[in-house]
């Protein structure tokens, strides 16, 4: 595949702040995702600012251990604009390694009670050495969209 990256663009029938806080939660993230990989939140605090760290716990069959956990690093956090996270591990010593890949969330007001909002994953910094374990996307052509319909569903319920 040529292109590392992939995008879907879903306008969802809320403000783009109500948009942004389901985001910023955590504990919202594995109703987005809908693949059944992320389970739960290791910490429960909302995504608050670029650096933050926050933790998922995993789950995936092909996952030598199963069950795992994953650190993610926010790296774009602009309230109401955009939130993105790099993901990766922390090893047994502590250091944390990012594999290479990004999750981004542009969100662009259609009205005032509108927002289209742009999923985008990236992995272009995916080093050989993971790239020969992990296959890029590791999920179906139709798994963003999927995760903004997600998304819309838990912004339209909590309203």
């Amino acid at each position: 595949m040529a292109e590392e990256n992939l995008s879907a663009t879903l306008t969802v029938a809320a403000s783009a702040a109500r948009v942004f806080a389901v985001l910023a939660d955590p504990a919202a993230h594995a109703a987005i995702d809908g693949t059944g990989w992320v389970r739960e939140p290791v910490e429960r605090a909302p995504l608050a600012e670029v650096g933050q760290l926050f933790r998922m716990t995993m789950y995936h069959t092909r996952h030598p251990d199963g069950d795992y956990q994953v650190v993610n690093k926010v790296q774009v956090f602009d309230p109401a604009r955009a939130i993105g996270w790099l993901t990766g591990s922390e090893k047994a010593d502590g250091r944390l390694e990012f594999g290479g890949w990004f999750w981004r969330y542009d969100l662009a007001p259609v009205g005032p009670s509108e927002t289209a909002v742009t999923l985008s994953y990236d992995w272009s910094e995916v080093p050989p050495v993971v790239r020969e374990r992990i296959q890029f996307p590791p999920f179906g052509p139709g798994h963003l969209a999927d995760s903004l319909h997600h998304l819309a569903g838990l912004v339209c319920q909590d309203s």
